[in-house]
């Protein structure tokens, strides 16, 4: 039976650390470069709202929220959790994930994939990550699939978004013996953006 407790984890150039009151200042500044909040099919807070999205967070029993920090520069770049945490059924799934705009379509997303779903499958000793999203977010299914996770299917009317419209959400998984194969994939994209092509 898995014990999902925070931690910070670091890897090429990022580290992941509890979110905490004091990122508040940090959460605010990366929802405001790009303005996300305004995409309906995302949960990034409005700027005055960053310390109740840390604080429900905080509250939420089966979530553990990180704050991804830039190591070099030590800015807050996003926040990404494990939520729904099934410790019986050694689960948990990875989301609540969002970037400032000057964060994507780079190397963040994918060395914070990495970073989680090692720590999740070679040190808590998970048997399955989920990952799930909203049904009309194509390009967070698209990043998800390029992950090699396996979409399992969608939950119609599963619940709303903020503006109280109903939403799908399409449920992905990736299980521990698909695990190797994709960490393979995951280090070699890496590798190919380094060497200066695109990256997701």
């Amino acid at each position: 039976m898995i014990k999902v407790l925070p931690a910070t984890l670091e890897f090429n150039g990022l580290r992941l650390e509890p979110l905490a009151p004091h990122h508040e200042d940090g959460l605010r500044a990366a929802a405001m470069d790009g303005e996300l909040w305004n995409l309906r099919v995302t949960s990034v807070p409005e700027p005055y709202n960053a310390g109740q999205y840390i604080g429900a967070a905080l509250d939420t029993r089966d979530r553990v929220a990180f704050a991804v920090i830039d190591a070099s520069s030590r800015t807050l770049l996003g926040t990404t959790s494990y939520h729904d945490i099934v410790p019986a059924a050694d689960r948990v799934e990875i989301g609540y994930t969002w970037y400032a705009k000057r964060a994507q379509r780079t190397h963040v997303n994918t060395s914070c994939k990495l970073l989680l779903l090692s720590h999740a499958f070679d040190t808590l000793g998970c048997a399955v990550v989920g990952l799930r999203t909203d049904g009309e977010n194509l390009a967070s299914q698209a990043a998800i699939e390029r992950l090699g996770a396996r979409k399992d299917g969608t939950i119609r009317h599963h619940t709303v978004r903020r503006d109280g419209t109903p939403r799908d959400t399409v449920m992905y998984s990736i299980l521990r013996s698909e695990w190797p194969a994709i960490k393979r994939s995951l280090h070699d994209r890496l590798e190919r953006h380094a060497r200066g092509q695109a990256c997701s």
